[in-house]
């Protein structure tokens, strides 16, 4: 790796270290990565769902010509993969705070609900 890499990892890692330096317990931890993801996650569904309804729109348009449809089937494909990714992530983190029994701060129990 060059310098600027490694300065980028520094000043990183430097960053994020007292946001768990000052955490409590994993409690708390959970708590801010609750949060953040609960205002991430239905802005990158919507994305998802943007670029699923993309690829389905220049498959249909596509006619005949094999490179537009092509083109759709891969925005398709990973606009799946963008949303099952979102629920993953999402199901993950309510998993950990239902073992961790993280209380205070409610999961959402549907897309954009703080």
């Amino acid at each position: 790796m060059n310098k600027k890499t490694l300065t980028k990892i520094a000043i990183s890692v430097a960053a994020t270290i007292p946001h768990f330096a000052f955490a409590a317990d994993i409690t708390s931890i959970l708590g801010v990565v609750t949060t953040i993801l609960n205002l991430i996650i239905p802005i990158l569904m919507i994305l998802a769902t943007v670029v699923f309804l993309w690829g389905v729109i220049t498959y249909i348009t596509a006619g005949g010509d094999e490179e537009k449809a092509a083109t759709g089937r891969a925005y398709i494909i990973w606009g799946l993969i963008g949303l099952f990714a979102m629920v993953a992530i999402w199901g993950l983190v309510l998993a950990l705070v239902s073992t961790f029994q993280v209380g205070g701060q409610g999961i959402p129990t549907d897309v954009g609900q703080f």
